[in-house]
C-alpha cells in the first residue's frame, strides 16, 4: 500500500480534566502532526505578544456584536463562543471566537465604550461548542445561547436604553493585523512507531478513539473523532504509514545482512502477560522474523548490536503460529488448523479479535495481539514464509531419543522424511516418507506415537518415541510436513489461511 497523507480535524481528549480539545490532524508519510488553533500576529510590530487589548464601541443595533460562554462555574475562562457579521466586534479585526477573556475596563457612558483584553484559547473543552476553522474573525454560525459577561454586568448583543448612537469600530491601518490559523504543536515519527485503541490495563476498546506512541514514548495522547468511520480511516492511513516505514527499515537492515539472515517481516503487537494484575494483562513487545529465528523484544533492534538483545529467541523450525479466534460481522468465529495430522487441542481465554499464539518449547506458549485484521493476515503469512524458507536452508534437524530402550537419533528430513539411526553406528534402524505418516498420539509430555504406512503390506507400524523436549519436535515435524506440501501445492496453502479468508468475507 502507499504511504498517505491526510488532514482531518478530531478531539484531544485529556484523561486528568476528562475535556476533549478541538485539534487538526495532518499525517505525512513519515510524521503524525497535532495542530491547535491560535491567533497570530501577520503584520505590525505586536508580532511577539500574546495579549490583544482591543476597544468596542456599542452600536444601536447588535451592541457590541458577541455572545460569550464560560465561567468559573465550569472552571474554564470566559470565551467569545460567537460574533456577529459587520458588527462592532467583528470590525475591529483583532477578535475572534476562541478568545478568552482576561480583563474588561468599562470606560463611558454606561458601558457604551468597553476595553477588553483577550488571548486565544488554544485548549477550549468541546463542551463549549465554539466553530472549528474560520479563517477570521466572521461567524454567521450560532454557537449557543449568548451569556452575559461574568462579574462586570455587562451584556454584550441587544440594544441598550441609555446608549446614544455611537460610530462602529474600525481597525486603524498601522494596527497590527491578526489572523487565526492552524499551528503544529506536536510532531509525531512514525518509524517504529505504534498504535493502542484500548483503555490502559482493561480490555476494552476505546470508542471511536486511540493514541500513537513514537519510539522514544512521545505520545499523541488519546484521539477521538466523531464516527466510528472516521476512526477506522485514521487508524488504517495511519497503520499503513507507519508499515512503509517498517519495509524501509528492514530493506535496510536487509542490505547489512547475509542471504540466509534475512528479515522477513517485524512489528510491534501486544503480548498477554500471566497473572492477576489486570493493569499488567497486556504489554507491548516488537517481534521479528530473521534468518533462523523468532526474536522477541521489549524495544525494537535500531542497530545490528540490538539484535544479541532480544528477550527471548527461539528457532523457526521449531515453532508454531495459530491463530486463536476471528470475530465476524454475525459474532460467529473461525478456528484455525494448521496441524496437517499432527493435533493438540489449546484452551485460549481471549477476549480481543485479532489475537494469535506462538508455541515454542516444552509446552510453552506466547500469546499477541494486533489492532487490524490486515496485521493479523500480514503475521500469518510471514510466519509461513519464514518457516518454509528456513526448512529448506536447513534441510533436516536431529533429535536425540530413546525407543526401545536404546538411545537412538531421529531426523526429520526435507528430501528424505523420517529417519532412526543408532547414535553411535549410525545404522539406519527404519526410514518413512511423509507421505507414509497417517497419523499420531502423544501423553503430552515425553512419548508420542507415529503411525506410519508400510507401502509393501499397507499395514499400520506404530514407533513409540520418547524425547526430552517433546513439544520441539513434533513443532518441528509440522513445519517440515507444511514445508513439504508449500513446495509441492503453494495454492493447498495459501487456502489454508484463516486471517485472508476474514479479510476477503468482510
Amino acid at each position: 500500500m502507499l504511504a498517505q497523507t491526510k488532514t482531518g480535524i478530531a478531539l484531544l481528549y485529556d484523561e486528568v480534566s476528562e475535556n476533549a480539545y478541538d485539534i487538526r490532524l495532518k499525517l505525512t508519510k513519515e510524521v503524525l502532526a497535532i495542530q491547535k488553533q491560535d491567533v497570530v500576529c501577520v503584520s505590525g510590530s505586536d508580532r511577539s505578544a500574546n495579549h490583544r487589548t482591543v476597544t468596542l464601541h456599542r452600536q444601536p443595533v447588535g451592541g457590541l456584536g458577541l455572545s460569550i460562554k464560560g465561567g468559573a462555574e465550569h472552571k474554564v475562562p470566559v470565551v467569545i463562543s460567537k460574533m456577529f457579521k459587520n458588527q462592532a466586534a467583528d470590525q475591529t479585526g483583532m477578535l475572534f471566537i476562541g478568545d478568552a477573556i482576561i480583563q474588561v475596563h468599562l470606560l463611558r457612558n454606561a458601558g457604551d465604550e468597553v476595553t477588553i483584553t483577550v488571548q486565544y484559547l488554544r485548549e477550549a473543552p468541546s463542551f463549549l461548542k465554539l466553530p472549528l476553522g474560520s479563517p477570521g474573525p466572521s461567524s454567521d454560525h450560532s454557537s449557543g445561547a449568548s451569556s452575559p459577561l461574568f462579574d462586570s454586568g455587562l451584556h454584550l448583543n441587544g440594544n441598550s436604553a441609555n446608549t446614544a448612537p455611537s460610530s462602529p469600530s474600525s481597525p486603524i491601518a498601522n494596527e497590527p493585523k491578526y489572523e487565526k490559523r492552524w499551528l503544529d504543536t506536536l510532531s509525531v515519527p512514525l518509524s517504529m512507531a505504534r498504535i493502542s485503541r484500548y483503555k490502559t490495563g482493561t480490555d476494552k476498546l476505546r470508542s471511536n478513539a486511540f493514541e500513537v506512541l513514537a519510539l522514544d514514548g512521545v505520545s499523541t495522547g488519546i484521539l477521538q473523532f466523531y464516527t466510528a468511520q472516521e476512526s477506522a480511516d485514521w487508524l488504517r492511513a495511519i497503520s499503513t504509514n507507519i508499515s512503509d516505514l517498517t519495509l524501509q527499515n528492514m530493506k535496510m537492515a536487509n542490505k547489512c545482512s547475509s542471504p540466509s539472515d534475512q528479515v522477513v517481516h517485524m512489528g510491534w503487537v501486544r503480548e498477554r502477560l500471566g497473572g492477576t494484575d489486570s493493569s499488567q494483562l497486556y504489554k507491548f513487545k516488537f517481534l521479528a522474523l530473521k534468518g533462523s529465528s523468532f526474536y522477541i523484544f521489549s524495544t525494537p533492534p535500531v542497530s545490528t548490536l540490538d539484535w544479541v538483545r532480544a528477550e527471548k529467541m527461539y528457532n523457526l523450525c521449531e515453532v508454531l503460529f495459530k491463530i486463536h479466534k476471528l470475530w465476524l460481522a454475525d459474532d460467529c468465529w473461525l478456528q484455525a488448523n494448521l496441524y496437517f495430522g499432527i493435533h493438540q487441542d489449546f484452551n485460549f481465554e481471549d477476549h480481543r479479535p485479532y489475537c494469535f499464539s506462538v508455541m515454542v518449547g516444552h509446552g510453552k506458549s506466547h500469546c499477541f495481539n494486533v489492532e487490524l485484521g490486515s496485521e493479523l493476515a500480514v503475521w500469518e503469512k510471514s510466519f509461513q514464509r519464514a518457516i518454509f524458507m528456513e526448512v529448506q536452508r536447513t534441510g533436516s534437524k536431529t533429535y536425540m531419543c530413546t525407543w526401545q530402550g536404546d538411545t537412538l537419533c531421529f531426523t526429520v528430513d526435507f528430501a528424505l522424511g523420517f529417519t532412526c539411526f543408532d547414535s553411535k553406528t549410525k545404522n539406519v534402524l527404519w526410514r518413512y516418507k511423509f507421505s507414509q505418516l497417517k497419523g499420531s498420539s502423544d501423553d503430552g509430555k515425553t512419548k508420542v506415537k507415529l503411525l506410519f504406512q508400510n507401502p509393501d503390506t499397507k499395514q499400520i507400524e506404530t514407533k513409540e518415541l520418547e524425547f526430552q523436549d517433546l513439544t520441539a519436535v513434533l513443532h518441528c515435524i509440522h513445519s517440515f510436513i507444511a514445508a513439504k506440501v508449500a513446495s509441492v501445492d503453494p495454492v493447498f496453502i495459501d487456502s489454508q489461511s484463516i486471517a485472508r479468508k476474514y479479510m476477503y468475507s468482510n
